[in-house]
């Protein structure tokens, strides 16, 4: 039995080690193909780990592209306290730009209700941001079993003019052949861990030993039940109404987005190895589980993603 389980551990660790080349190569295809390429960073699990693949493509040198935070204004700030941290061990570049100025400057309408979230609008942010700073390609975190419109785009998604994504216009990708050829205007959304799994990138995570916000271990958290039964943080951002239920429980986080629409799981796994075996007993993606803005409609994420979200 212990020879087995030997076997399958160093099988597992190739693997992981053959998702980690793999990203590698993309990163330094990005570098190679683009003028003016971005990494954009949320201070959430997978784009930390982009960062580590970025320092295995790239140091002992600097990186060939910023990271660049499209802020809501929503986010926990164990992640914003996270984010600095990191970029200040780095000694890389940082952009932020803030969803609430785009809001003003544009005359956005903000979402209402109990638990309205500027996700949608970060597009208009984001869009934004390529324009100001010319970049030709955005690396991002995605993964094909977050979502189902995650599932069907490539790992060089090319963005019109607009920003737009179409579903039905992508390129082939044989033999890790990436084409990074696009008309003036264009730019090119970039997903290096695309073929990686949450439960790949948790394992890479113990594997390279990577630190990450206290929130996504347990503790104890008062949150506000939804009417979905969804356990949503207490926080200066929702609207709390007389008959809401507010239960104090011990939690972690799965994903980290807004605070108005991530919701957190009941939990006391309070290390890698048991969040670990949480996520191995799961049967339900982190988005399904824990993102409510994904359960506007069965097509929430697509149609965002149509108009230039990440």
């Amino acid at each position: 039995m212990w020879i087995a389980f030997e076997k399958m551990s160093k099988y597992y660790l190739n693997y992981l080690e053959q998702l980690e080349s793999e990203a590698i190569h993309i990163m330094r295809e990005v570098a190679g193909q683009f003028e003016k390429p971005a990494l954009l960073f949320s201070g959430g699990k997978d784009s930390i780990t982009l960062v580590r693949l970025a320092e295995k493509a790239f140091r002992p040198g600097k990186f060939p592209f910023p990271l660049v935070h499209i802020d809501t204004g929503h986010n926990f700030p164990e992640a914003l306290n996270y984010r600095d941290k990191l970029v200040a061990e780095l000694g890389e570049k940082l952009i932020v730009r803030k969803v609430e100025d785009t809001i003003r400057t544009k005359k956005l309408t903000e979402p209402k209700g109990k638990f309205a979230s500027r996700n949608a609008l970060q597009t208009f942010t984001l869009l934004d941001t390529i324009e100001e700073f010319k970049f030709d390609a955005c690396i991002g975190g995605a993964r094909r079993d977050e979502e189902k419109a995650r599932a069907k785009e490539r790992i060089f998604s090319v963005r019109d003019e607009f920003g737009q994504w179409d579903p039905k216009l992508q390129r082939p990708e044989l033999w890790n052949i990436y084409n990074g050829k696009i008309h003036k205007g264009e730019n090119v959304r970039v997903f290096p861990i695309s073929n990686w799994t949450e439960l790949d990138v948790w394992n890479y995570i113990k594997k390279e030993e990577i630190k990450l916000p206290s929130i996504y271990f347990a503790h104890e958290r008062e949150c506000v039940v939804t009417s979905e039964n969804q356990l949503v943080a207490v926080s200066h951002f929702i609207r709390i109404d007389a008959n809401d239920k507010i239960v104090k429980k011990k939690v972690r986080y799965r994903t980290v987005g807004d605070m108005t629409c991530t919701a957190a799981v009941e939990s006391n796994a309070s290390n890698i190895d048991e969040v670990v075996k949480e996520i191995e007993a799961s049967r339900i993606s982190e988005r399904g589980e824990t993102r409510i803005d994904d359960q506007v409609s069965e097509a929430a994420m697509e149609d965002r993603k149509k108009g230039g979200y990440f």
